[in-house]
């Protein structure tokens, strides 16, 4: 068996997302749980994509940022900054 790398989420770049995703919700002066009812999910998504437990996907990552009244596609180039 070969061995396995770090986990995608616990990489730099994605732990840099999570920090900037986090910002975000912090910046639009939300709770997780408030977050979460803007995006009609649990509070525990939230919580989840901020720890790096749960990774979230393209369509999630610009309605988190609609919804924290962030543009999508200046943070996605922020993201390809990152690589």
């Amino acid at each position: 068996m070969g061995t396995r790398g770090p986990k995608p989420q616990h990489d730099i770049s994605y732990r840099k997302l999570r920090k900037l995703l986090r910002q975000s919700r912090e910046g639009a002066d939300l709770t997780q749980r408030a977050l979460g009812n803007r995006l009609k999910k649990p509070h525990t998504y939230v919580h989840k994509t901020e720890t790096g437990d749960r990774r979230i996907d393209p369509i999630e990552l610009a309605r988190w940022c609609l919804a924290c009244d962030v543009d999508p596609i200046e943070t996605m180039r922020r993201v390809v900054n990152w690589l």
